[in-house]
């Protein structure tokens, strides 16, 4: 048993995918697992410190909404007792791996984007769960918000 675990292990390292054993969500689309860090490919999560406008027009913490949402996908996935596995289709500037990761048979990366915590980056595979989000007013969409990527531009420069 211990050797068909280690080979399991193996398999899915080789593979740039991985089994969840120690996990740790750091935003709305990093994780952190077995101490690699990991960027979902394809998808922008507002910054934690971020502000959004609700529907009425009151500021929320929108980047810790979406960490929270993150968060409560995993751990209702572990509760399961499913695993979180990741893909890895690159590496980008910070070395992080960038990767489309599951949850048992759900793309995180997509879900982020459909319950509107997430937009679209760079990518065309989550444009239909962007506009059903945005259609539905879900997450960020339910008021108004800055795009993660203006945000942390401005927020470079010192314009935020």
């Amino acid at each position: 048993m211990k050797i068909f675990l280690k080979m399991l292990v193996f398999v899915f390292l080789t593979c740039g995918a991985w089994a969840e054993t120690g996990i740790k969500v750091i935003d709305g689309d990093s994780l952190e697992i077995n101490g690699k860090s990991i960027r979902l490919i394809g998808i922008d999560a507002p910054e934690y410190q971020q502000l959004c406008r609700d529907a009425q027009g009151h500021d929320y913490q929108c980047g810790q909404e979406s960490l929270f949402y993150m968060q409560k996908l995993v751990d209702s996935a572990l509760k399961r007792g499913d695993e979180v596995i990741c893909h890895k289709e690159g590496v980008d500037r910070y070395k992080r791996d960038l990767s489309v990761c599951f949850v048992g048979e759900l793309n995180i990366n997509e879900e982020m984007v459909r319950a509107g915590w997430a937009t679209v980056y760079r990518h065309d595979d989550y444009l239909s769960a962007e506009k059903e989000a945005k259609s539905a007013k879900r997450g960020m969409w339910q008021g108004k918000f800055m795009r993660p990527e203006l945000y942390r531009v401005l927020k470079r420069y010192g314009k935020m």
